[in-house]
């Protein structure tokens, strides 16, 4: 049961415009930071084509038409702060929404970061090698920190995500509420986006 205590991730949800992103992006330092795709050959991005990504996945979504690509965004990333070295996850995820009384064929898009809770510990006793899973706020101080950083910057700049979609049946709108933040500007550009006209919904304030 040990191995569970400190299993998951802490996560930060959101979607900016691609400058918002770049500001986000010049919070690491590129002398302690690489960039990997999630491909067999572990392909290294510098902090420009990443940013060049981002803007591509992030202008699918907020194009008035809707593109003929299908942009992903999947990175791994290695830190080093100080004496630490340690590991992020980023990928592009989608909020899924009812539609004429089934689950709508697009999604709302959103990227998600995440940190491992645990920190691995290799130990060994008289039944032979195991692990265990320690806080990583213990283990690796610099490196949440860090996390905490990047995540009171971005809750500065967004807002939670809130919209409405339309119930066929009663005319009605149903809010949405997912955990996923959003700053004014990309909500302005999402609200007039295909994917907002596609499906009628509608880009609601802060409740």
């Amino acid at each position: 049961m040990d191995r569970l205590k400190h299993s998951g991730f802490y996560k930060l949800k959101f979607f900016v415009t691609p400058e918002e992103f770049k500001n986000i992006l010049e919070l690491f330092n590129p002398k302690e930071t690489q960039f990997q795709l999630s491909n067999y050959a572990q392909t290294k991005h510098d902090q420009n084509q990443v940013y060049e990504a981002y803007t591509a996945f992030y202008r699918y979504f907020t194009a008035q038409e809707r593109p003929d690509y299908h942009p992903f965004f999947v990175y791994s990333i290695s830190i080093a702060r100080g004496n630490e070295s340690s590991g992020f996850f980023v990928k592009n995820e989608g909020v899924g929404f009812p539609y004429h009384g089934q689950w709508a064929e697009d999604e709302l898009p959103y990227i998600m970061l995440s940190l491992p809770k645990g920190f691995q510990i290799n130990r060994e006793d008289e039944k032979g090698k195991y692990y265990v899973y320690e806080d990583i706020r213990e283990h690796r101080p610099l490196t949440y920190a860090f996390f905490e950083e990047l995540a009171s910057y971005t809750k500065k700049i967004t807002k939670p995500l809130r919209y409405s979609v339309r119930e066929a049946a009663a005319g009605q709108e149903q809010k949405q509420k997912p955990p996923v933040r959003i700053s004014e500007n990309a909500a302005n550009e999402l609200a007039a986006s295909w994917i907002f006209k596609k499906y009628e919904l509608v880009m609601n304030g802060k409740q």
